[in-house]
C-alpha cells in the first residue's frame, strides 16, 4: 500500500529550514523541475538554483534553494541546501536591492574584471529570492502559503 502523505525536510549549513508532512514536492533540478509524489522510486539527485514547492492540502508553500542535494526514499524526501529560505523569510526591499546590484555587475565597463558567471549566478539568486518572496498570499489554482 503507498503511503498517503511524504515527510518533507529541508536542511541547510547553519539550521533546519523545515520538517512538513505533505501531499508533493517540486524540486529545482540541474535540468528541470523533479516532482516528487508518495511511493516515488528512491532517489539521490542534485539540485540547483530555484524554487522548492510544496503541497499541503489545497494550500502550495514555497521556498528558495540555493544549490544542494535531495534524497527521495521510501515516504521522505530530505534536502541538503547550500542556502535556503522560505518565502516569508524573505525581505523583498533587500531581495530588490540584492537584484539592482547583480544587474549592475553586468553592465560591462572597459576596464572593468566583472567575473560575468558569478555576477550571473548572483542575479539568478537575487531574482529568485524577489520572486519568491513577491508570491506570498498570490493564488496559482490553490491557496499558496510560505514556509
Amino acid at each position: 500500500m503507498l503511503p498517503k502523505n511524504l515527510i518533507l525536510e529541508m536542511v541547510a549549513p547553519e539550521r533546519q529550514v523545515l520538517r512538513e508532512t505533505v501531499d508533493s514536492v517540486q524540486l529545482p533540478g540541474l535540468d528541470g523541475e523533479l516532482g516528487i509524489l508518495p511511493g516515488h522510486a528512491p532517489l539521490l539527485t542534485e539540485l540547483g538554483v530555484g524554487k522548492l514547492s510544496y503541497r499541503q492540502g489545497s494550500e502550495v508553500h514555497t521556498a528558495t534553494v540555493m544549490r544542494g542535494f535531495a534524497e527521495v526514499l521510501a515516504g521522505r524526501v530530505i534536502v541538503l541546501a547550500e542556502r535556503s529560505e522560505r518565502a516569508e523569510e524573505i525581505d523583498v526591499t533587500r531581495a530588490r536591492a540584492a537584484l539592482e546590484r547583480a544587474e549592475k555587475r553586468l553592465i560591462p565597463a572597459a576596464d572593468s574584471d566583472v567575473d560575468f558567471a558569478r555576477a550571473q549566478d548572483a542575479l539568478r539568486r537575487a531574482l529568485l529570492r524577489v520572486q519568491v518572496g513577491e508570491t506570498r498570499g498570490m493564488l496559482t489554482g490553490a491557496t499558496v502559503k510560505h514556509g
